[in-house]
C-alpha cells in the first residue's frame, strides 16, 4: 500500500514485544506490509514472535541488552531488510537518539521527528514550551537548578502538598507526594534514586498537588505536510501506583467548554513543535473545575489508544504509517466523528489484594471473550518473568452509550478466562461496578475512595470457588466424546462414589491458594453436593465434570466453570475470579515443622526480582520501619523495611542477585536489642 509513497514502506520491524507488538503487526498484515518481530532470549517463544512474518533475536533477557539496545535493533532491521521501524510504546518509543539513529541508518522511524521527540522528552522543557505556546500548566518549579536548597525553597513557595516528578520519566516512576516540609529531603532522595534507575536521569520537577484530580488527555495526529488534527479526548483517571487501570473515550461528565479548552491547548502545543505523527497531550484538572492544566506530551502511541479507535473507526497505527511514509492524513478535522462510548480495562499480572504487587509465573489458559476486542500479548503457557512490566492484555468494550458499554465490559470481564497466576481481572470487574465509576465521577483517588480497606474478593464468592476447586480435584476431567458422541461407560468410572441418602458421604481436605489456606469438607447426598469451607456452608447443587470445566448449580441455575488440572494444582475461574488451588486429603496432610522461629524478625522478598541496593550490614543496629533494602521487578522499585528493631544477624543475598518471591533476605536479631534495653 505504501510502496509508491514519497517515502516507500514495504516492511516494518516492530521494536517491541507483547500486546503492542502484536497490535502493530496486525495492522501491517492488513495493509499488506511485511511485519518483522524482534525478541530477547526470554521471548523466543512469545506470541508476538509467532504472529510476525519473520523474527530475529536482539539480545539477552534484560531490556538494556535487547529492547533498549539501539545498535542491536538497528542491526536487526538492516539484516532483515526492513524499510521502517515502529517502536510501539515504552522502551525506545520516546527516545530521540533512537529516532535519529533510525534516520542515520536509512530507516524510517514510525513516529514523530527526532526534534519533536526531544522537545517533549524532558518534562521541564515541555512545560516551558507549553507556557510559551499559551497552554496553562500546573503551578510548580521547572528550573535547571537541582540542588536540595533550591528545590526545598521552591517547594515552600509552591505550598504543600506537592508532587516530586522525574523530568525524564513516566508511569509513576520517580514520583513522590510530599505533605510536609520535614519529609521533603527523604522523598527527593527516593524520587531521584528511582528516576536514575529507570531513566538514567535524576533531574526532577515540582508541582502543586491537585487533591481531587481528573486525568484527561487529547489524541493528536499529524503528518509531514503540516496537517494536525485531534481525535477527541480520553479520561484516564482510574490509576494505581500512578499507572492507568481503566481508560475511556469520550470523557464522561465533561462540560463542552472544558472539552473545547482541551482541544485548543493540545493543538496549540502540537503546532508549536511541528508535530507530525500520533501523540497524546495529557492534562490534569480538579474534579468539578473548568481549567485543565498541561502535564506532559507522549510522543508515541498510548496503551489506551484502542478506545479512540473504537469511537472514531480510525486505525491509529495505519495513520502513523501513512505519516511516516510522507502521505497526508486521510481525514480533515471536520470529517472526524465520535460514535458512542468505549472503555478499556488493562489486565496485569498483579495481586490487587496486595496493593497491586506484581507476580511472576506461567499462564496455563488464556481465552478472550467473544464479541469484545481483546488485545493480548499472552497465550496458553506464556511465562511472565521479572524483566518486563506486568501488562498482559487489554479488554475493550464499545457501545452506543456509556451504560451499554459498561454492561458489555462487565460481561466480558466475567467471561474472560485467565488461569495460572493472579491477575487484576476480578478487581477490574468490581471496580467498574462501583458507583463512582459507573456514574462517571472517578478521580485519580478512585481506588482508595472506592476500596478504603483495599480490594479483596468477596468472601462468599471465594468460598464457592474454593469448594468448586476441591470438587474438580476429586472428579477427574471427563474424556472428550468420540466422533459418534458415545463414550464408553468404563471410561466414565470415577474413584468417588455417591452413597444412598441414608449414608451421606464426606471428604475432608486442606487447600491452599493465592488468598490463603482453608479447610474444606465436601458432602454428597441425594445427588447434591454441599461443602463446608472453614465452617461456612456452600451449596454446589448437582455437579458433573466436562472436558476443561466443571459444572455446578449453586442456586438451581447451571454454571460451567472453566478449570485446568496440572499435577496436584487446579486452576479454576468463575465470573471473573480465578484461583490456583492445591488441595490435599486431610488424612494425608504433612504436619508442619516444629522448628520455632522468631515472628517478625525476617525480611522476605515480596516478589520475584533483583536486589538493587542494600542499606545495612551485618551487625548494624536498626529500628522498625527503617529501609534496609531495595528490589527491582517489572520496571518498578520496591523498598523493603525492617519489621522490628534489633541488629542485622545475616544478609542472605547480594546486590545484583535474582531472588524468588518469599526468599529470606535479611534476618534480624531482636533478642540482643531487648537485652540491652
Amino acid at each position: 500500500m505504501f510502496a509508491a509513497s514519497p517515502r516507500p514502506i514495504r516492511s516494518v520491524l516492530v521494536a517491541n514485544r507483547g500486546e503492542i507488538a502484536i497490535r502493530v503487526l496486525r495492522s501491517c498484515a492488513r495493509l499488506g506490509l511485511r511485519g518483522i518481530a524482534v525478541y530477547s532470549d526470554a521471548d523466543k517463544d512469545a506470541p508476538h514472535v509467532r504472529t510476525a512474518d519473520a523474527a530475529i533475536r536482539i539480545g539477552a533477557a534484560p531490556a538494556r541488552d535487547s529492547y533498549l539496545n539501539i545498535p542491536a535493533i538497528i542491526a536487526a532491521a538492516q539484516q532483515m531488510e526492513a524499510d521502517a521501524i515502529h517502536p510501539g510504546y515504552g522502551f525506545l518509543s520516546e527516545n530521540a537518539a533512537f529516532a535519529k539513529a533510525c534516520e542515520a541508518a536509512g530507516l524510517i522511524f514510525v513516529g514523530p521527528s527526532p526534534a519533536a521527540v526531544a522537545s517533549m522528552g524532558s518534562k521541564i522543557e515541555a512545560k516551558r514550551l507549553a507556557t510559551a505556546a499559551g497552554v496553562p500548566t500546573v503551578p510548580g518549579y521547572h528550573g535547571d537548578a537541582q540542588d536540595l536548597p533550591t528545590l526545598s525553597q521552591a517547594a515552600q513557595a509552591i505550598g504543600y502538598p506537592i508532587l516530586i516528578k522525574a523530568s525524564a520519566g513516566g508511569g509513576g516512576r520517580g514520583m513522590r507526594r510530599v505533605d510536609r516540609a520535614e519529609d521533603f529531603a527523604s522523598a527527593l532522595a527516593a524520587a531521584r534514586s528511582e528516576a536514575q534507575a529507570a531513566f538514567g536521569d535524576a533531574s526532577v520537577l515540582l508541582e502543586k498537588l491537585i487533591l481531587e484530580p481528573r486525568h484527561l488527555e487529547v489524541q493528536l495526529a499529524g503528518d509531514r505536510l503540516g496537517n494536525l488534527v485531534h481525535l477527541f479526548e480520553r479520561d484516564c483517571s482510574v490509576q494505581r501506583n500512578n499507572q492507568k487501570v481503566l481508560e475511556e473515550a469520550p470523557a464522561p461528565n465533561l462540560p463542552e467548554a472544558v472539552r473545547a479548552k482541551l482541544f485548543d491547548a493540545a493543538l496549540r502545543l502540537g503546532r508549536a513543535i511541528g508535530y507530525d505523527s500520533a501523540g497524546t497531550v495529557e492534562f490534569i484538572m480538579e474534579a468539578g473545575g473548568e481549567q485543565p492544566y498541561f502535564l506532559e506530551m507522549n510522543t508515541r502511541l498510548q496503551v489506551e489508544h484502542p478506545v479512540t479507535e473504537a469511537i472514531t473507526g480510525i486505525d491509529l497505527v495505519e495513520w502513523q504509517l501513512r505519516a511516516a511514509a510522507g502521505e497526508a492524513l486521510p481525514l480533515r478535522q471536520e470529517q472526524i466523528k465520535c460514535h458512542g462510548h468505549a472503555i478499556e480495562a488493562r489486565l496485569t499480572a498483579e495481586r490487587a489484594d496486595l496493593d497491586f504487587q506484581p507476580v511472576t509465573g506461567a499462564l496455563t489458559r488464556v481465552a478472550g471473550p467473544v464479541g469484545l476486542r481483546f488485545d493480548s500479548g499472552v497465550a496458553d503457557h506464556s511465562v511472565i518473568g521479572l524483566y518486563y512490566d506486568s501488562l498482559l492484555a487489554k479488554l475493550i468494550a464499545h457501545g452506543r452509550s456509556r451504560e451499554s458499554c459498561l454492561a458489555q465490559l462487565e460481561d466480558g470481564l466475567r467471561r474472560l478466562v485467565l488461569l495460572g497466576l493472579p491477575t487484576t481481572q476480578p478487581f477490574l470487574r468490581d471496580a467498574i461496578r462501583q458507583p463512582l465509576f459507573a456514574e462517571g465521577r472517578a478521580t485519580t483517588r478512585f481506588i482508595p475512595t472506592a476500596f478504603p480497606q483495599g480490594w479483596a474478593p468477596q468472601p462468599e464468592e471465594l468460598r464457592l470457588l474454593r469448594a468448586a476447586a476441591a470438587l474438580a480435584w476429586l472428579l477427574p476431567e471427563a474424556p472428550a466424546p468420540a466422533a459418534t458422541g458415545w463414550v464408553s461407560p468404563w471410561l466414565q468410572r470415577r474413584p468417588l462414589r455417591l452413597t444412598a441418602a441414608a449414608r451421606p458421604a464426606s471428604v475432608s481436605l486442606l487447600q491452599s491458594d493465592e488468598y490463603g489456606d482453608c479447610e474444606i469438607e465436601l458432602l454428597f447426598q441425594r445427588g447434591q453436593v454441599r461443602a463446608r469451607v472453614d465452617g461456612e456452608l456452600v451449596e454446589l447443587g448437582v455437579v458433573h465434570a466436562e472436558a476443561g470445566a466443571i459444572c455446578i448449580s449453586p442456586a438451581g441455575q447451571a454454571e460451567t466453570l472453566p478449570c485446568l488440572r496440572q499435577g496436584n494444582n487446579i486452576g479454576i475461574t468463575r465470573a471473573g475470579l480465578a484461583i490456583s488451588a492445591w488441595p490435599v486429603l486431610k488424612s494425608e496432610a504433612v504436619r508442619e515443622s516444629d522448628t520455632a522461629t522468631l515472628a517478625g524478625n525476617r525480611v522476605n522478598a515480596p516478589l520475584h526480582g533483583v536486589i538493587s541496593q542494600i542499606h545495612v550490614a551485618v551487625g548494624d543496629s536498626i529500628t522498625a520501619g527503617m529501609v534496609v533494602m531495595q528490589m527491582e521487578a517489572m520496571k518498578l522499585i520496591h523498598t523493603l523495611s525492617a519489621p522490628a528493631s534489633g541488629r542485622v544477624a545475616s544478609i542472605r543475598h547480594a546486590v545484583g542477585e535474582t531472588v524468588p518471591a518469599g526468599a529470606l533476605l535479611i534476618e534480624i536479631d531482636i533478642t540482643e536489642e531487648k537485652e540491652t534495653d
